[in-house]
C-alpha cells in the first residue's frame, strides 16, 4: 500500500518547462551574439574551440574525403577512357584528310617550281598529270594526261623541276606518250658545263645514262653537270639533263665509258611540263647528195642542147 500512497515529487525536481528554457537559451544566444558583434569578446574563446574541435573534425571528416576522393578517380577514368576513345576516332577520320592534305601541299609546291623554271627560261609549255607508266617492263616511259585535244605534239620536251624527263612520242586524243632519257632507245645531245664538251647521252634502261663514244682523254669527271646542248632542235639549250658519277678509262680501248645519274625526278614524280616546240629556227642545209643530183641534172639538160644544135647542123 505503500507505492499507492506515494506522493508526487515536488515542483523543482521537474524543472522548467521546455518553453520557458526555449526562451532562455534564445536571449541567452541573442546576447552572446549582439555583445561578440560590439565587444568581439569570444573571438578568443571562439578560437581556442576551434583548436579543439579541428583535429576531432578532420578525423570525422576523413571517410567521406576518401569517398569523395575515390569517386574523383574513378569518374577522371571513365573521362579518359572516353576522351581517349574520342581522340582514336578523330585520328583515324583526321588521318586520311591529313595525308591528302600533305599530298596536295607537296604537289602545289611541285607546280610552284615547274612554273618557275617555265618563267625563269621563259619556254611555253603547260603542265601535265601523269596517268600511269608504260605497261612495257623493259622500256621507261609514262603516259601524260594531255594529247591532241591540249595540242601536244610528238618531239615535244618534257622537263620537272629539276631537269630534262623525257620526249613525246606518240600522242593520242586525250594522253600522250613521253619516253624518259633513261629508256634505252633515248638519246639527247648534251653539254659538260665545267668544260663545254659536247657529246650524246644514251639511255641505258636502268635508270641510268651513258655518254659513249668519247676519247679516253676526255675531259670528263665524276660529278660534272651535263645540260642540254640544243643542237638537235628540240631541247632549249641549258636545262640540266645528268651528273656524272664514273668515268672508266682502259688504255686498252679508245673510248670511255661514262655512266650519269639523271637530275630530274624521272622515276618519282608526279606532275610534268610539256614544253613547246622551239620556233624561228633556220633552216637545215641541204645534203651533199641534192647538189650532185642538180648537177646531173644540169649535164642531162645539155645533152639536148648538144643533139639540137647537132641536128640544126645538119
Amino acid at each position: 500500500m505503500a507505492g499507492i500512497d506515494h506522493a508526487p515529487p515536488p515542483f523543482f525536481k521537474r524543472g522548467p518547462a521546455p518553453l520557458a528554457l526555449l526562451i532562455f537559451y534564445v536571449a541567452a544566444s541573442i546576447a552572446l551574439f549582439v555583445v561578440d558583434l560590439r565587444f568581439k569578446s569570444l573571438d578568443l574563446l571562439r578560437q581556442s574551440v576551434a583548436l579543439v574541435i579541428d583535429p576531432v573534425q578532420r578525423v570525422a571528416q576523413t571517410p567521406g574525403s576518401l569517398v569523395d576522393i575515390a569517386h574523383s578517380y574513378l569518374e577522371g577514368i571513365g573521362d579518359l577512357r572516353e576522351e581517349n576513345a574520342q581522340l582514336k576516332h578523330a585520328k583515324l577520320t583526321t588521318a586520311p584528310d591529313l595525308e591528302r592534305l600533305a599530298h596536295l601541299e607537296a604537289e602545289n609546291e611541285r607546280l610552284r617550281r615547274l612554273l618557275a623554271v617555265r618563267d625563269r627560261e621563259k619556254a611555253r609549255g603547260q603542265v601535265a598529270q601523269i596517268l600511269y607508266t608504260a605497261r612495257d617492263p623493259f622500256s621507261r616511259r609514262i603516259v601524260i594526261d594531255k594529247g591532241q585535244q591540249a595540242a601536244i605534239v610528238a618531239g615535244q620536251p618534257a622537263i620537272d623541276e629539276n631537269g630534262v624527263v623525257g620526249q613525246v612520242t606518240r600522242v593520242f586524243p586525250f594522253s600522250a606518250e613521253v619516253t624518259l632519257i633513261t629508256d634505252k632507245n633515248q638519246a639527247i645531245p648534251v653539254q659538260v658545263v665545267r668544260s663545254g664538251l659536247r657529246s650524246v647521252a644514251f639511255g641505258l634502261g636502268n635508270g641510268q645514262l651513258e655518254m659513249k663514244y668519247m676519247p679516253a682523254n676526255a675531259d670528263v669527271q665524276p660529278g660534272d653537270t651535263l645540260v642540254t646542248s640544243g643542237l638537235d632542235g628540240i631541247y632549249l639549250p641549258g636545262f640540266p639533263v645528268a651528273k656524272v658519277v664514273n668515268v672508266e678509262r682502259d688504255s686498252a680501248y679508245s673510248f670511255a665509258r661514262i655512266y650519269c645519274e639523271p637530275v630530274a625526278g624521272v622515276e618519282n614524280f608526279g606532275e610534268v611540263m610539256v614544253l613547246d616546240r622551239r620556233e624561228n629556227l633556220p633552216p637545215q642545209p641541204a645534203d651533199e647528195a641534192r647538189p650532185a643530183a642538180e648537177g646531173d641534172g644540169e649535164k642531162g639538160s645539155l645533152r639536148p642542147k648538144k643533139r639540137a644544135a647537132a641536128e640544126g647542123g645538119h
